[in-house]
């Protein structure tokens, strides 16, 4: 039954990869995670078609260490790190994976830093499990791992989560030259691209058509200038009255 499963599981494998254009990774002992056109497994099946756009992504122990991601809300930003972190899970499994092309250099754990959910139970805020789980990424990641961190320091205050997560970015960037993915809607960050080596700066492209916002959902270099929360809180169907004194107080 053992060896039945392990059959099933494998071959399950390669069906997919030949139903949906999966590619044969390199995986070696280097240090790049080099990704074209790369896919989410899961996401791309749910839209079906040829709807999913896909993306690039180049990290490395050196000048592309850490990434920045910005962007505005449901544009992506959380899928495009997930399915980076995906490939690097199916090629090390020995899957093909969704892709055009890709190098993936070992990594010994994958670290993440998703959602936002509370432990009553425990007596936690959803504050303190994000910390909690922050810390343990700083405790137990070494060189060889990849860290996936979204919107880290969004469960208190402004000024309070913008110098944490600023903390954070130091403290991996600088002291422990750990291969990040942060996705974030505090754009001050973006001005650490001229402050630290190896900090790059993406954004997840959007078009505002006079009240609309259209989704790219195309990674590109630099950073968002805007999060259009207003634009989506309407697409959310947010009565316009509140849309608009919305628009009046963020003016």
């Amino acid at each position: 039954a053992a060896r039945i499963a392990d059959l099933d599981a494998v071959a399950s494998l390669a069906e997919v990869a030949e139903r949906y254009r999966y590619c044969c990774p390199t995986v070696d002992a280097e240090d790049a995670i080099e990704v074209e056109e790369g896919r989410h497994p899961v996401v791309e099946r749910r839209i079906g078609g040829n709807g999913f756009v896909p993306n690039d992504v180049l990290l490395d122990s050196g000048p592309n260490r850490f990434l920045i991601i910005t962007g505005p809300n449901m544009a992506g930003k959380s899928t495009y790190i997930r399915q980076v972190a995906l490939i690097v899970l199916m090629a090390q499994m020995g899957s093909f994976v969704p892709a055009k092309r890709a190098r993936i250099g070992v990594a010994d754990r994958i670290f993440t830093r998703i959602g936002a959910t509370d432990s009553l139970s425990r007596g936690q805020s959803t504050f303190m499990v994000e910390m909690n789980e922050v810390a343990e990424i700083l405790r137990h990641a070494t060189r060889r791992s990849l860290i996936i961190l979204d919107e880290v320091g969004r469960g208190t205050s402004t000024f309070d989560g913008l110098s944490i997560a600023w903390a954070v970015i130091e403290y991996l960037n600088e002291t422990r030259a750990l291969r990040t993915l942060f996705s974030t809607h505090y754009h001050e960050l973006t001005v650490l691209e001229d402050k630290l080596s190896g900090v790059r700066n993406y954004f997840i492209s959007a078009i505002k058509k006079d009240k609309d916002i259209v989704f790219l959902r195309k990674v590109k270099r630099g950073a968002a200038k805007e999060s259009y929360g207003i634009e989506v809180a309407r697409l959310a169907g947010i009565p316009e009255q509140l849309v608009v004194r919305a628009g009046e107080f963020l003016t």
